[in-house]
């Protein structure tokens, strides 16, 4: 419906024709982007058009860019301390296997 009115105003019954949906439940999500400040619906004789408000989309775009980065950044730093993890371990498995096998211990499978 957002991709539709992004290239111009619609009529109510216009975004209901490519959705497998009643009116009513165009109706309802029309009125969520209405209450969002998403949309603006206006009356045109007998048909309601609704129009989109590019500001708005703009702020959810820079809201969403701003979470979109705080979790990149946070998901590379757990990275970082996940191969140092794994580094860790593998030079802590190295330490013990040369243990063992200098007292020799091996293990059997």
């Amino acid at each position: 419906m957002i991709e539709r009115l992004s290239h111009g105003p619609a009529s109510v019954h216009g975004l209901t024709e490519p959705f497998a949906l009643s009116q009513q439940m165009i109706s309802k999500h029309i009125a969520y982007l209405v209450r969002a400040r998403i949309v603006i619906k206006t009356k045109r004789g007998r048909e309601s058009v609704c129009t989109l408000r590019p500001a708005a989309i703009k702020t959810v775009s820079d809201w969403a860019f701003n979470y979109r980065r705080f979790w990149e950044e946070s998901f590379d730093k757990l990275e970082l301390v996940v191969n140092e993890m794994k580094r860790a371990e593998a030079k802590d498995d190295k330490k013990h296997g040369e243990r063992d096998r200098a007292h020799g211990d091996h293990k059997s499978f």
